[in-house]
């Protein structure tokens, strides 16, 4: 071969490779102009040459090989000692558990809480109860008082005297009514007859002194299962104006007549067996209080181991609300 065309293609060979790496991007690129569907083939040959019937051959055989006898990659014996397994597990977990929760009933009383002692002062409530604790009517405008009304008389169908003689019976008064037996034996519970009220019943004034703005209020104690109040001596109660001008409030007189809880309507035995049991009221029937000013009124229980002056709860053998009474 003659030198120069020797020398010719050594120098074409050291050019190409020289060429910067600019120039061969450039030349990737007009491949791709060239050539676009290169790059759609590419997922496909990197997929192999597997078609969808060929997945869904593979897949038929893992559910189920014919030749192997397996299904999901197991035979029956490996798939028989896997569920024995779980199932034996499983019920072991479940008969623990089980027992666990029979010795824990059995600690526990169906009809008496195991722990009472965060409860043992009653708390109080009223009636009429609606909307909060300010109890607010006119004289004149009968549709601001028959609310009160109508919640009055439906509270206290359930003290009706015919269904208290009908499921409930006579007491001693002045003592205890103790119930022995078995706790889950049914209990009795002593009449407390609607009559007892008097003015406050709505038999002779079915408004209860709504309508001459001499508004009856009914106080009760919360039930407390076993709880026997006063320690031998009944609890009463009395209404005071809580702040303000004590004028504002000048006569109340309290039904039944002395204004107290009877100690035959305690203890309470829960209400799983003193199913009849109807909680004792004390009606306060407020004869004068101060025409068109907001009164606010507090009655308190008093009595042996009541605690009534607790700041922090106004519910606590106590409750506070306003009366406002318009010409």
């Amino acid at each position: 071969m003659p030198e120069d065309s020797r020398m010719d293609t050594s120098t074409r060979g050291m050019e190409n490779q020289l060429r910067s790496p600019n120039q061969k991007v450039e030349n990737k690129h007009e491949e791709k102009v060239q050539d676009p569907d290169r790059e759609k083939d590419q997922p496909k040959a990197d997929m192999g040459s597997k078609t969808w019937a060929d997945l869904a051959g593979e897949m038929k055989i893992f559910l189920w090989n014919p030749e192997e006898r397996t299904c999901l990659g197991r035979t029956a014996k490996s798939w028989g000692l896997i569920l024995l397994f779980y199932f034996i597990f499983y019920t072991c977990l479940a008969g623990m558990f089980a027992f666990c929760l029979y010795v824990m009933l059995l600690t526990l009383s169906p009809y008496t809480p195991r722990f009472r002692d965060r409860v043992s002062p009653p708390g109080v409530m009223i009636r009429p109860h609606l909307n909060g604790f300010t109890i607010a009517f006119n004289v004149s405008q009968p549709n601001t008082w028959q609310p009160y009304v109508d919640n009055m008389h439906h509270f206290l169908a359930a003290y009706d005297d015919k269904v208290q003689e009908e499921k409930n019976i006579e007491c001693v008064p002045g003592q205890y009514f103790i119930q022995g037996g078995n706790d889950s034996e049914e209990k009795k519970a002593c009449q407390f007859k609607r009559s007892l009220l008097q003015n406050c019943s709505g038999i002779e004034d079915p408004t209860f002194g709504y309508s001459k703005g001499q508004p009856c209020i009914l106080l009760k104690m919360n039930r407390i299962i076993g709880y026997r109040p006063g320690a031998g001596v009944p609890v009463s109660v009395d209404c005071k104006v809580q702040k303000g001008n004590e004028s504002h409030l000048r006569s109340v007189d309290f039904y039944p007549g002395n204004g107290t809880f009877d100690l035959m309507y305690y203890p309470y035995y829960g209400k799983f067996t003193h199913v009849n049991y109807t909680s004792p009221l004390v009606a306060m029937h407020f004869i004068d209080v101060q025409k068109n000013y907001l009164v606010p009124i507090q009655c308190s229980l008093n009595g042996e181991g009541i605690i009534n002056d607790l700041n922090s709860d106004r519910f606590l053998g106590r409750i506070i609300f306003t009366l406002s009474i318009g010409k």
